[in-house]
């Protein structure tokens, strides 16, 4: 055993008992995040919220734009990108981005949901990103979101996280009476167009013209009018709505430890709320070259629509960006802005699950507690969907972690032919721009419950920080 002095090994106790608690408050900031953040609108939300707390304005408050300032830029009160203005132009130096997602898989209700069967009122309900579908039955699940009349005016629905809230719940059959279902493969056993949440079972007054013996109707009647008064709604404005059924509850700490945290949301809250962190607590420096952070939605269904990634926002948003510099953007001032940029993909990976290792791809896979995950290409087989990273931008990134003293892995997803997935960093890379995926690692990914390790939450912000203060 080594021999340190006294106050050598004073020093050094003092130095981790220090770095503990600034992880242990990050992640409960983190998870004071995540338990407000349950939609993309509510992390849109939260994130004006904490970056106009830091001073951060909304882009059309500046007519020009000079070194140190912080601007942001937001769309449909989903998607955000921003940034704190460098030293350089953009034009000539590019941008440094961290970029992440903040939706997250769901069920959300059809344009029209109502519908009664066998005495019960339901909400009918669409899938929406990739899910196992058994883990979502029988288990509490809260509704949040937005209703919009015709008049433009909103409503904001939180229901089944506050005390005393009712929840809703997708049944399931008993034990004693599923042989048949069990001899369904995992797919079948339960159709998509059952996963419905029960909404309303109150019975209705019996009519007139019921007849003696007729089973008793649930009251639609009913629920529509609770509705209308609790939220001064129509059933028809249900058309215009959008209205997302997540899993109920709070983030919770897991084992004795506390080393984990359990929650809903993770992928990919946990990487995106690290970027705005990180960019937030670095925003009182002046850096040479424009840092910044995006926000973006609907990656977990291809990244389409106007809030996603294969939308202009993007690069619409580095035009006002020059714009504002310069009094000019030229569509070549934009593209040469793009290329001479680089960005961090921060989506998560999967964390090796020892139950299952024949999917880890000969010691590839990532590990939990030991910090964030950089994948050079992610995809499936023979790397498709994937931006596969140049060699030379990993090694800027190695380096910069190294220099900021990050714990950090390099990764892949998984064996070939055991399936795959995609980031946004292939709709970014198309931009010229050098692209590397680098993430949490969690466990139960895509499931309303998954779980990530503190210090790799932890870690995950700091290697942000390190690439933002590069």
């Amino acid at each position: 055993m080594p021999h340190f002095r006294a106050v050598g090994d004073c020093g050094i106790i003092f130095a981790m008992k220090m770095k503990y608690m600034e992880m242990d408050a990050y992640c409960a900031e983190y998870m004071r995040y995540l338990g407000i953040a349950k939609t993309e609108r509510r992390s849109y939300a939260e994130s004006v919220r904490l970056l106009e707390k830091r001073g951060f304005k909304e882009i059309s408050s500046f007519k020009t734009l000079k070194a140190g300032d912080k601007v942001y830029r937001g769309y449909e009160d989903r998607t955000i990108m921003a940034a704190v203005i460098g030293k350089k132009k953009i034009s000539e130096a590019g941008i440094k981005v961290v970029g992440g997602h903040t939706d997250a898989p769901r069920l959300d209700l059809k344009p029209k949901p109502i519908y009664e069967k066998g005495g019960y009122i339901y909400f009918d309900c669409h899938m929406y990103g990739g899910i196992k579908k058994y883990q979502w039955l029988v288990r509490p699940l809260a509704l949040y979101g937005t209703i919009v009349r015709k008049d433009g005016s909103k409503v904001q629905v939180e229901v089944g996280d506050k005390d005393g809230d009712p929840v809703f719940l997708i049944s399931d059959i008993l034990p004693h009476l599923g042989y048949d279902q069990a001899k369904k493969t995992r797919d079948e056993f339960y159709p998509a167009e059952d996963l419905d949440v029960l909404a309303w079972t109150t019975y209705a007054k019996p009519k007139k013209d019921d007849k003696p013996g007729d089973d008793p109707k649930a009251d639609k009647d009913g629920l529509i009018a609770y509705l209308k008064k609790t939220y001064k709604v129509t059933e028809e404005d249900l058309m215009s709505a959008e209205l997302e059924i997540v899993p109920a509850g709070m983030p919770r700490e897991v084992g004795f430890d506390r080393a984990l945290i359990a929650g809903y949301g993770h992928d990919d809250r946990v990487c995106s709320f690290a970027g705005l962190q990180a960019l937030i607590d670095a925003s009182d420096d002046v850096p040479d070259q424009t840092a910044s952070i995006l926000m973006c939605d609907k990656e977990e269904i291809g990244s389409m629509g106007s809030t996603g990634m294969q939308s202009s926002f993007f690069e619409n948003t580095v035009a006002e960006l020059i714009e504002r510099q310069e009094k000019v953007a030229r569509d070549i001032m934009v593209r040469r802005a793009l290329e001479k940029s680089s960005m961090l993909s921060a989506d998560v990976t999967a964390a090796a699950d020892p139950h299952f290792p024949d999917l880890d791809s000969t010691g590839n896979a990532a590990r939990f507690h030991r910090g964030p995950a950089a994948s050079k290409y992610t995809g499936g087989a023979s790397k498709g969907g994937s931006s596969d990273c140049s060699p030379e931008f990993v090694a800027q990134i190695r380096k910069i972690m190294d220099e900021g003293d990050v714990t950090w892995q390099m990764a892949e997803l998984g064996k070939q032919e055991k399936g795959g997935g995609g980031t946004i960093a292939q709709y970014m890379s198309r931009f010229g721009m050098s692209v590397l995926d680098m993430g949490t690692p969690l466990l139960n990914m895509h499931a309303p419950c998954e779980l990530a390790s503190k210090f790799d939450c932890y870690q995950t912000y700091r290697a942000y920080s390190a690439y933002l203060r590069s």
